[in-house]
């Protein structure tokens, strides 16, 4: 296994981008990883292509790193979820308290495929755009979580993988900065023409922060820290 070289959880968000950003800056081979699981907005697939596209425009040595895509379907996890991220349901707050765009074990299920992908590649360090700071209220985004996670994946699979988590104590304005601060206005640019939060799928209204609906939470997280990171600049 090699700590030259990183596999990113890349779906197309913002997050995941900044995250692909971030390990291109770092290590001299960076592969990624998306996942088709039926969701309701699964243009953000789409949005991964288009982002890696546009890469070696933003840093020619960034490309030069950006090694293969691995896209696999998880049509199970979609069939066993009842939540308005996999069906046709509001977006609200569940009775037990979690958003019902929560989809149980997702985040496991993704970090055990991508463990698994990295120990046929050869890759020791997986990368991922997980926060506890400034979210929806997931609880497998919180730290306590990847870290056992983590412990996890080494004890199963007898290899020492660490799971990287370089939003995990930043709100949606410090990931703006961290963009920024990463590849310039380039990369901002890059993030707000070709990725994808919306949980509705809505890539017909634009905004300065991108495309989307504008009022699920998705959208409104990635509006709120736009203007935090738009103010700061003035």
């Amino acid at each position: 296994m090699t700590d030259e070289a990183a596999l990113v959880l890349f779906s197309g968000g913002q997050d995941s981008a900044t995250c692909l950003a971030w390990a291109l800056d770092r290590f001299a081979r960076v592969e990624t990883i998306g996942f088709d699981y039926g969701q309701r907005h699964r243009v953000e697939l789409d949005c991964r292509l288009a982002f890696r596209a546009a890469i070696p425009a933003i840093s020619p040595e960034w490309g030069a790193r950006l090694g293969p895509d691995h896209l696999l379907r998880l049509d199970a996890l979609g069939a066993v979820s009842e939540t308005a991220l996999t069906r046709e349901a509001e977006i609200a707050l569940g009775a037990d308290g979690l958003p019902t765009t929560f989809v149980p074990g997702r985040n496991l299920v993704f970090l055990a495929f991508a463990a698994a992908l990295a120990y046929r590649r050869g890759l020791r360090r997986i990368v991922a755009g997980v926060c506890e700071t400034d979210y929806s209220g997931y609880p497998d985004c919180r730290d306590d979580t990847i870290k056992a996670m983590q412990v996890a994946l080494n004890l199963g699979m007898e290899r020492r993988f660490v799971l990287e988590t370089p939003l995990m104590w930043l709100d949606k304005g410090a990931t703006w900065r961290l963009a920024e601060a990463l590849g310039g206005q380039a990369l901002v640019a890059a993030v707000v023409e070709h990725t994808h939060s919306c949980y509705l799928g809505d890539r017909s209204h634009r905004h300065p922060w991108g495309f989307g609906c504008g009022t699920c939470p998705a959208c409104d997280l990635r509006a709120k820290g736009w203007a935090a990171f738009v103010s700061e600049r003035l």
